[in-house]
């Protein structure tokens, strides 16, 4: 049988989807203009400023980013790197710190959770930071200081523990434990099965987190070969931008260097891989809604 839609719902549905759609539009615009402004000629862009729609279409951006192949490949295959290697251990101890403070039988668990949350309101500042990994653990110029600092953070951990919390009944645990099964294996066979979208979250976060650094490589990088990829656009730019300043200066040919299109060429070349990676995660999201459920 079919039900009939009342006229207020239907008028209900068609603003929800009027202002969804004027939504979208206000948040796909800005990156539309991003990718125009990196096909666009600099010259324009300049004298004209920036559109929805290029104007003197041109490559030329990007033919001077990708100038020499093998550094913005090497800087590619650095943040897959640290990407890869600090999101999956970087859940992996996430998980199971939540896990724990999650215990109501954990004998210190208020201690524990109230020293992570103290770090949140209160650091030892960047200076002590930089010479505990550059002069104390002697690791500066190596790829470790780049991914270890970002493994935890205080506000996924205390969100992950309030997903364990709200998505896995006590009951189940204790029948667990009843039934003679270990934390591990209530972890592993109870715990993590239910986690999908608390792990996709938080992925996500991590993953983020450690794409957009670019600030560990100037800080512990003493060659190209470790740098980020986010590093090394930032001094590519910068070194377009001093040679065009020079070229100008002596009013050679080399100040058509298009540093402008360039600013918006390398947030298309960043931003890229995350655009195509995010679809895969956003379903899990969703599905965080019905998680966690009980029926009785």
């Amino acid at each position: 049988m079919k039900i009939k839609t009342s006229k207020s719902m239907i008028a209900f549905q068609s603003i929800a989807c009027v202002l969804l759609t004027f939504g979208a539009v206000i948040c796909v615009l800005p990156f539309g203009i991003i990718l125009s402004g990196s096909l666009t000629d600099d010259a324009i862009i300049i004298k004209e400023g920036y559109s929805i729609l290029p104007k003197g279409f041109t490559f030329e951006a990007y033919k001077t980013i990708f100038k020499v192949p093998g550094e913005i490949l090497q800087a590619y295959k650095m943040t897959i790197f640290y990407t890869a290697v600090g999101t999956s251990l970087g859940l992996m101890m996430i998980t199971m710190t939540s896990y724990v403070i999650s215990r109501k039988e954990f004998k210190y668990r208020d201690q524990v959770s109230f020293l992570i949350y103290f770090t949140t309101l209160f650091g030892g500042g960047l200076i002590p930071w930089y010479l505990m990994y550059a002069n104390v653990l002697n690791m500066k110029g190596t790829t470790f200081p780049i991914w270890f600092p970002g493994l935890m953070s205080p506000f996924l951990i205390i969100l992950m523990r309030t997903f364990i919390s709200e998505s896995v009944p006590d009951a189940i645990t204790e029948s667990a434990k009843l039934d003679g099964a270990g934390h591990l294996t209530i972890f592993g066979r109870i715990i993590l099965p239910v986690l999908g979208p608390g792990l996709a979250t938080v992925g996500l976060f991590l993953a983020l987190g450690y794409w957009n650094d670019w600030y560990r490589s100037s800080m512990f990088s003493t060659s190209q070969e470790t740098w980020e990829l986010q590093f090394y656009l930032y001094n590519l730019l910068n070194a377009a931008a001093s040679i065009k300043q020079m070229a100008m200066n002596a009013d050679i040919a080399m100040a058509d260097i298009p540093t402008q299109s360039m600013k918006l060429a390398m947030a298309v070349v960043v931003t890229g891989p995350v655009l195509l990676f995010y679809p895969f995660v956003q379903r899990y999201f969703v599905s965080g809604i019905t998680v966690g459920a009980v029926k009785g």
